[in-house]
């Protein structure tokens, strides 16, 4: 009763395995309240391999801090050896257990068995807690030993890192942000370091503020790692045996670093405090402050929230001034984006004359400059929002047959630089426009298989999210940008990994958040529908925007509360208040966009 009250569960760790049979699915635990913690039973006295290696696989789905039950079905020296922490590989149904357990081994074949772990692979988050899809499937072979003087059996050879079913995963684990700012770039005009997020993966009931502050101090995941910088020391840890981070009644989080006030300077130490304020906002949404201390207490730096925002460009807390659409005379118009009603006025500037036939939008994030492309997808334009300019000759244009051919819609990043795809099947190929007035630069994508059908630059500048035909399949992909290293390499974009696995078609596409797209698409089968997808190619919680048929076109923010916009063929252009059902704004509009 003491155990149930303080929301504790206990996991058997004692059913039977059969002799013989198929072969046999671990039951995932069930979901549970966000309040309750599951731990699991230690090994029962004479326990057999088969209730050794059921009660292993539970205890690895508890919220045990340290594994200290699951190391208690281990030998002694495989305990020692065991390392939790390197990986964790996640089943579409959680491990099976092959029935008949294979005797084996010298000199008493009695007392050692070999059983196999086998599944179909859904993903892996690696020691960084980076999250990657995978596929195909999974064996592993688990030795276990009857000890010659106990007679208790122990497994002697346990799998690699962790291993569970998709649900006890999702369980276990939330998705969190971590933060860092991207190499050698700056916001616009702010001249402020621009805030990249790095999604990573933590056990959601094991102090999760300490965990993403001893990840945030290790340094950005592999794959974002080239292209980001820390303002962390190098060997900046947490003091000893600190743990239990939360913060305090004002709101505010006291950081103990292994630093000295000398080491740090002021101005590093403000980025430091930023870093993790935007980290842990993440998992404390009412976070006010952070107080970084050093060695024997002393104040290194605070940050309020109002200052972190002015320390650094921040995507998901820029909120638009506007929206934008085509209206039926191809003419840029705007509205509020607090706006109830459906009334737009164009823009100053000839993108809100008409006279270019423009097919889709791009405006700046200060904006004070919009792209247009026209002529049937044919011609880029860039221009000011401002009255009395002129537009002049296209920057960019393509030389594809049709308007399905030609360019994607444009996308701006927080540098000022504009970016689009020429989606010409005979050479499709990606553009960079400095500023949005320099001339464009093609852009390498090495490992380019298949035809561009639309770009998407995050507002950070280094990720960009690519929608990929090959043998009539799409693939959503993000890739990272590596830019000019004074090598004269000149800007490519490297590494393409999967965002949404299952998506076989991807008719509409926009930045939703700091590592989070929304995407108009189709699975195997399935119907065409809207659905938010991590960059990291992970499945997100919490329901999807609301059914909408014929989606040609979806406008989202970085920041989160703003209203969805979508364009459909049967409605025109529609949003999507918070809590509210779509609502329609413009009939004949076409092409919206937030700034981005």
């Amino acid at each position: 009763m003491a155990y149930a009250a303080s929301g504790v569960v206990l996991l058997a760790g004692c059913a039977s395995m059969p002799d013989n049979g198929d072969l046999r699915n671990v039951e995932s635990t069930p979901r549970q309240d966000t309040g309750v913690r599951v731990f699991a039973m230690p090994p029962a006295e004479g326990a057999g391999p088969a209730e050794i290696m059921q009660g292993f696989l539970e205890a690895l789905t508890s919220d045990d801090p340290d594994y200290d039950t699951a190391r208690k079905y281990l030998t002694d020296d495989a305990a020692r050896a065991w390392r939790p922490e390197r990986s964790t590989t996640v089943l579409a149904n959680g491990p099976s257990i092959e029935p008949d357990c294979r005797p084996g081994g010298k000199p008493d074949p009695t007392s050692s068995v070999t059983c196999v772990l086998e599944g179909t692979r859904v993903a892996a988050v690696d020691s960084q807690q980076a999250y990657q899809p995978a596929d195909g499937s999974y064996s592993k072979k688990v030795h276990l030993t009857r000890n010659p003087k106990t007679g208790q059996w122990r497994i002697d050879g346990p799998p690699d890192g962790v291993v569970m079913g998709k649900s006890d995963f999702q369980r276990n684990y939330t998705s969190v942000d971590k933060y860092y700012f991207a190499s050698d770039t700056t916001a616009g005009a702010t001249g402020q370091p621009v805030a990249v997020a790095d999604p990573v993966f933590v056990r959601s009931k094991v102090d999760p503020m300490t965990q993403m502050v001893r990840s945030l101090l290790s340094g950005p995941s592999r794959w974002l790692g080239p292209v980001v910088r820390s303002s962390f020391p190098t060997g900046t840890a947490l003091q000893k045996d600190v743990s239990g981070l939360a913060p305090d009644d004002q709101n505010k989080l006291t950081v103990p670093l292994n630093l000295k006030v000398s080491q740090v300077a002021a101005t590093k130490c403000t980025e430091m405090a930023t870093q993790l304020l935007f980290t842990l906002r993440n998992l404390a949404p009412t976070l006010d402050s952070v107080e970084l201390q050093g060695v024997g207490g002393r104040r290194l730096c605070d940050l309020s929230e109002e200052r972190a925002e002015s320390a650094a460009w921040h995507g998901s807390a820029k909120s638009p001034e506007y929206l934008y659409f085509l209206d039926g005379k191809h003419r840029l118009v705007r509205m509020p984006t607090g706006s109830t009603g459906t009334s737009a006025v164009p823009v100053p500037g000839p993108l809100g004359e008409g006279d270019k036939g423009l097919q889709s939008v791009a405006v700046s994030r200060d904006e004070h400059s919009a792209a247009g492309v026209g002529d049937t997808g044919r011609s880029l334009y860039v221009t000011s929002l401002s009255s009395g300019d002129s537009l002049g000759n296209p920057l960019l244009t393509s030389a594809g047959a049709t308007p399905a051919d030609r360019l994607t819609t444009p996308s701006w990043d927080a540098r000022g630089d504009l970016w689009v795809a020429d989606r010409d099947p005979h050479r499709s190929r990606v553009y960079v426009v400095a500023q949005g007035s320099s001339k464009p630069q093609e852009v390498a994508v090495p490992e380019l298989s298949g035809q561009i059908k639309d770009a998407r630059v995050a507002a950070d500048g280094v990720r960009i999210a690519l929608v990929v035909e090959k043998d009539g399949k799409q693939s959503l992909l993000i890739g990272r940008i590596q830019r000019d290293d004074g090598t004269g390499q000149g800007i490519s974009v490297v590494e393409l990994r999967s965002a949404a696995p299952d998506l076989e078609q991807v008719s509409a596409l926009s930045w939703a958040g700091d590592s989070r797209l929304l995407a108009a698409g189709r699975e195997q089968g399935g119907v065409l529908q809207m659905r938010y997808v991590q960059v990291d190619g992970s499945t997100l919680d919490g329901p999807a925007p609301g059914a909408l048929t014929g989606v040609k076109a979806i406008a989202a923010s970085e920041d989160e509360r703003v209203p969805l916009v979508a364009y459909s063929e049967d409605d025109g252009i529609v949003r999507l208040p918070s809590g509210a059902q779509w609502q329609k704004v413009d009939k004949d509009g076409t092409a919206p966009a937030y700034p981005g």
